[in-house]
């Protein structure tokens, strides 16, 4: 095919385009609009974490956002922890990604877990949820409702222990003091202590109890058939069952050839001939901050005397799995079950509440008490019905008045 032949095909005739513009409205920019309305305002997102101490809370965060949130934090000795009660802290911290800002903020519970006795040590913790919504109900109830901050809590990042045979009854407390309030996502911390068949184990003895005791978590939404392709894989990947090694602790195998001629690294992956499957959900995770060398790459992870455990491998751990939830796929849906179901309950019982004391309120003033209203006679009904026909006539009459002045 010569050069103008080719020229030719790619012409269009000037009818079918003017036809296509007279037929085009544009309303299918919107969707164009609203995403530079929203990246040029930002988003805001609240996380909160849970757990007894020790759990590497504060490292996962950091590992999940790749930024220092605890660069302040004081350590505290075993004597200090004893005495500690359950304390609110919140770190706030402004992240750009690719011209998108997000409003991170961190809700930390030094103290939680680890008095002698428990008892009812998530109070704190759930006040301060009450405080916020509160505070939006008072905000958006207020009248200026321009710039609201919304404060609430979004998401709950409960952390429990490895080194139970399940959830002690202070997390099962825990977890039902706050599951009407918040979107709870359990997870099992420090996940190289154990090995795969402890963790599935683990995980099934979690489900199991959740399940007995009537806890609600976090669900994950069905994906919609009209979703893109990239998200359903992620959505599939999200909840497909986990592959971990069969066998030894999370990161111990047997030692073979590493990085260099002084030392011998190892690599979970290394390890796999034989596959255990088993659901993701509680998600078992390990954090770092530390970058290690290994084999040519530079991977976060722990460096261990008999091996590396990487943190973003998921042979090794859920920890990617846990990221892509939480930022990538789900943390929209987070904030809009936040807002219509835990806020709407809470604004519902507040109006609700209200409404009766007022009620209540206006019953005791009143000077003259509430008498039953009388059974109505054979007479009043009458009366009724032929009132009601009136009305009906004179609408009639109005719209027909009404049709001539228009005709007019």
């Amino acid at each position: 095919m010569s050069t103008g032949m080719r020229y030719k095909s790619k012409l269009v005739n000037p009818e079918e385009k003017q036809d296509h513009e007279k037929q085009y409205v544009g309303f299918a920019t919107l969707p164009n609009q609203v995403h530079r309305k929203s990246v040029k305002k930002g988003f805001d997102f609240t996380l909160m974490v849970a757990g007894e101490s020790g759990l590497g809370k504060s490292t996962l965060v950091n590992s999940l956002f790749l930024t220092d949130l605890y660069k302040d934090r004081k350590l505290l000795n075993a004597e200090e922890r004893i005495n500690q009660t359950v304390e609110i802290i919140k770190h706030t911290v402004d992240i750009e990604e690719k011209g998108v800002k997000l409003k991170l903020t961190i809700v930390d519970t030094p103290g939680f877990g680890d008095a002698v006795n428990n008892t009812e040590c998530w109070k704190p913790i759930t006040d301060y949820i009450d405080q916020q919504f509160e505070q939006y109900f008072r905000d958006e109830s207020g009248l200026n409702r321009k710039n609201i901050q919304d404060n609430r809590v979004h998401c709950c990042l409960y952390f429990i222990s490895p080194f139970g045979h399940g959830l002690r009854p202070v997390d099962v407390e825990f977890m039902k003091a706050l599951h009407e309030k918040v979107n709870i996502v359990p997870l099992i911390a420090k996940a190289d202590c154990l090995i795969p068949s402890e963790i599935r184990k683990l995980k099934e003895r979690i489900r199991e109890e959740i399940d007995k005791f009537g806890i609600k978590v976090y669900q994950f939404p069905e994906c919609d058939s009209d979703e893109d392709e990239e998200f359903k894989q992620q959505d599939r990947e999200l909840k497909a069952v986990s592959v971990f090694p069969p066998s030894a602790p999370a990161c111990v195998f047997k030692m073979k050839a590493g990085l260099d001629s002084s030392s011998e690294h190892l690599f979970l992956s290394d390890a796999i001939s034989k596959e255990e499957r088993f659901e993701s959900a509680p998600f078992a995770v390990i954090g770092s901050n530390t970058v290690v060398e290994a084999k040519g790459q530079r991977v976060r992870g722990r460096l261990y005397p008999w091996g590396i455990v990487e943190v973003e491998n998921q042979a090794h751990c859920d920890f990617v799995k846990l990221r892509n939830m939480l930022i990538r796929t789900h943390m929209h849906d987070l904030k809009d079950v936040t807002c219509d179901v835990h806020y709407e309950n809470y604004r519902a019982q507040c109006i609700q509440q209200m409404t009766s004391k007022l009620t209540q309120d206006n019953r005791i003033e009143s000077p003259i008490p509430i008498l039953p209203l009388p059974t109505p006679d054979t007479e009043t009904e009458k009366l009724i019905k032929m009132k009601d026909e009136e009305l009906r006539r004179m609408q009639e009459m109005l719209q027909k008045m009404q049709q001539q002045m228009q005709d007019q």
